[in-house]
């Protein structure tokens, strides 16, 4: 074929390629399927399919690293419900029991009764023993009145912060118990019932009562007093859900993390494939945040009114789940970041103006110090060697902080991925382009100059 038929052809095809494009018609096939497409799909797909599993696996991760860390670890738990001692719904609900109880176990309309009688018989007028009678209403209002204040006294006294704490101790193991799906101690589950043992409590207090000069409180029996916290068939469910959550432990956010690792690996866009997934788990942490939501109203629904108040029962649940909470949103806060990273780094106009942007404006403060005689010299042109090399080591370093940090909040993501921020920017304005060599014409050499 001459090359006059080549071109001929050439302008043919290219005619019917435009032709079909105007009607809207797909180009016609040229040759075979290529068999590289199916496997571009098969990747596609396994992509779809591993990000996806991480998505769903960083919905549990979140809570299966709460469970095991914040309400199996004795310490953690004690420094999360020690604030409880200090809230004013807890301790009004404290007091109005441990009153109640008092009342109960010790009759004060009786021993009234009794000890004015007694008075009366010791030979007074009428009109005094009548006088006395009367006031039997009053005498028992106030001494009501006294040991209520004395009980509210205690329970807001830093003493009583210290005794909070230690009663958490000791009824730490209990809750576990209760968790696992294990009977006995302060805390126990029966019947889709958790109720709460009131005895340990109200002995502790009756001690410090006589300590503090109320004799009558040596009146008050052991008492075996529960109540009720919660009635509903969740508790089986929970009791399952949180010995597989703390079974898996912290091996669940490292095998979601794994997933979205091959799931952007073995993607034809790797890029995308990164914002996409880091879009997931930002969504995960956001449904996790309304299932916690749901979970209060729910709580709060089971809670019965007569043995607790909302307050109380909202301030327990808040305090309980609040560094599930700060978890999801330092996750949703990170994976935002990430999202964005993935985003600017992309082919889009915004990202490619936004990188050109910052590229032009740090390359002009280098160029303005360097006109001013700040030179980085050797070992900018050493900066702009390794930059890729430095990149990744901030971009590492900054992971690795967020991974070793005990507790990351929004506050420290967003600080963390900052200083990434400025390290990047440091270096690249650090890294000196080395200068232009001299033109070569041909490769003989260098130019003779004009």
């Amino acid at each position: 074929m001459s090359e006059t038929d080549e071109v001929r052809r050439l302008r043919e095809r290219v005619a019917q390629l435009e032709h079909e494009r105007a009607a809207g018609e797909p180009p016609a096939a040229s040759g075979p399927p290529d068999p590289r497409g199916r496997g571009m799909i098969g990747r596609s797909i396994a992509s779809a399919v591993l990000i996806t599993l991480s998505c769903l696996l960083a919905f549990l991760s979140v809570t299966a690293v709460w469970a095991s860390r914040q309400v199996s670890d004795t310490d953690r738990y004690l420094e999360t419900v020690a604030p409880l001692g200090r809230d004013p719904a807890v301790q009004k609900t404290i007091s109005d029991a441990v009153t109640s109880e008092i009342f109960a176990a010790i009759d004060l309309r009786a021993i009234t009764t009794e000890t004015l009688d007694a008075i009366a018989q010791q030979g007074l007028p009428p009109r005094v023993a009548a006088n006395l009678e009367a006031l039997s209403g009053p005498l028992v209002n106030g001494i009501q009145g006294f040991i209520r204040t004395q009980v509210d006294n205690l329970v807001a006294s830093p003493q009583f912060a210290t005794l909070w704490t230690e009663a958490n101790r000791t009824a730490h193991a209990s809750l576990v118990k209760l968790l696992e799906g294990n009977q006995g101690g302060a805390l126990s589950a029966q019947n889709d019932t958790v109720t709460l043992n009131l005895a340990p409590i109200i002995a502790q207090v009756k001690e410090r009562l006589v300590a503090a000069g109320f004799g009558l409180a040596d009146r008050i029996p052991v008492v075996d007093k529960s109540i009720v916290l919660m009635q509903s068939e969740a508790v089986t469910k929970a009791q399952g859900l949180y010995r597989l959550l703390n079974t898996l432990g912290v091996w669940l956010p490292l095998i979601a993390l794994l997933l979205l690792a091959a799931g952007v690996f073995v993607a034809r866009n790797r890029r995308r494939a990164l914002l996409m997934g880091a879009l997931g788990f930002a969504g995960a942490m956001l449904v996790l945040g309304v299932a916690l939501t749901l979970a209060r109203v729910f709580y709060l629904n089971a809670l019965p009114a007569e043995v607790i108040s909302r307050d109380a029962g909202g301030s327990i649940f808040d305090t309980i789940v609040q560094y599930l909470r700060y978890s999801l949103r330092a996750v949703g806060a990170l994976a935002l970041i990430v999202a964005l990273a993935a985003f600017f780094s992309g082919p889009s106009t915004g990202a490619v103006r936004t990188r050109a942007a910052l590229k032009n404006g740090i390359g002009s403060v280098r160029g303005k110090s360097e006109s001013a005689g700040l030179n980085t010299g050797s070992f900018g042109a050493w900066t702009y060697l390794h930059k890729r090399l430095l990149l990744i080591a901030s971009v590492v370093g900054g992971a690795l902080v967020l991974t070793l940090w005990s507790r990351p909040t929004v506050s420290v993501v967003v600080v963390t991925a900052a200083v990434v921020l400025l390290l990047v920017a440091v270096i690249e304005f650090l890294g000196r382009p080395p200068a232009a060599g001299p033109v070569r014409v041909g490769g003989a050499g260098p130019s003779a100059p004009a």
